[in-house]
């Protein structure tokens, strides 16, 4: 059985793509209590401008915000060659294990620490490792159920765009159907996220939560459109990997249709 698993090349693609999709959301998860100044990256001093009545503000972004545009490149292809069973299925799969993740996190806080892991040195310089342990991997449980219900809905309205952009261009204007349907899915995102885990979870006013929203759909709508050529890269080694006549019979089957 496995013999002939590992001999069909379309599915290895898809274990791999899966696997990849998952370790890249659950690595974007963890890594996303870090903020970052996006203007410093460049040697820029932070901007300052106002938004929503909001003053003060500058792209101060997650470092989650790095990997994630990932996720929307992986969810384009997985459509294209494998259908929005296939996104769905790989979305739920990477739902449920960045769920376990946390609940081994917060078990792993939870667990009564070494003497020496607490022990008291802060004034020689050595943390206190359980709070530093904690303060890394204690994301807030608004946070977490709000990035969690954020990516789910996002990748449903992806793939829901994806399909109808695709049903109308055909096997055309790949360019199109990618950027498009990730344009829209990042909003949402961005906006559901911001909503459950700062209105909702910290009782932020609206227009904090809008400006802040504002500020992480721009540098997602720019990295939608700059990550636009990696979707024909990815395609083109596909192509390559399981050749063109499999490759066309995996998009037809993708929309529903049999070999024209």
């Amino acid at each position: 059985m496995i013999h002939s698993i590992l001999k069909d090349k379309p599915t290895k693609l898809f274990l791999g793509i899966s696997a990849f999709f998952v370790a890249n959301a659950l690595i974007a998860e963890c890594i996303g209590g870090k903020i970052f100044s996006l203007e410093k990256v460049f040697g820029l001093n932070p901007v300052q401008f106002n938004l929503f009545g909001q003053s003060g503000m500058s792209f101060n972004l997650t470092c989650g915000v790095l990997l994630w545009p990932l996720e929307f490149v992986i969810t384009d292809v997985v459509n294209e060659y494998y259908g929005p069973k296939a996104v769905r299925r790989i979305s739920y799969t990477a739902v449920a294990l960045i769920g376990y993740a946390f609940l081994m996190f917060y078990l792993a806080m939870q667990i009564a620490p070494a003497n020496f892991w607490i022990a008291s040195k802060q004034a020689d310089g050595i943390p206190n490792m359980q709070q530093a342990f904690s303060g890394i991997f204690g994301q807030g449980m608004w946070i977490i159920l709000g990035s969690l219900t954020a990516f789910l809905v996002s990748q449903i309205v992806d793939v829901t765009v994806f399909h109808r952009i695709k049903k109308v261009t055909g096997h055309k204007w790949v360019w199109l159907r990618a950027t498009g349907s990730t344009v829209v899915s990042q909003l949402v995102d961005s906006f559901v996220v911001l909503f459950i885990a700062f209105k909702i979870g910290n009782g932020w006013s609206w227009q904090l939560v809008l400006a802040i929203c504002v500020v992480n759909y721009l540098y997602k709508f720019t990295m939608a459109v700059v990550l636009t050529p990696l979707i024909y890269l990815i395609e083109g080694r596909i192509e390559r990997y399981v050749g063109h006549e499999t490759a066309h019979k995996m998009k037809l089957a993708a929309m529903g249709k049999s070999e024209e």
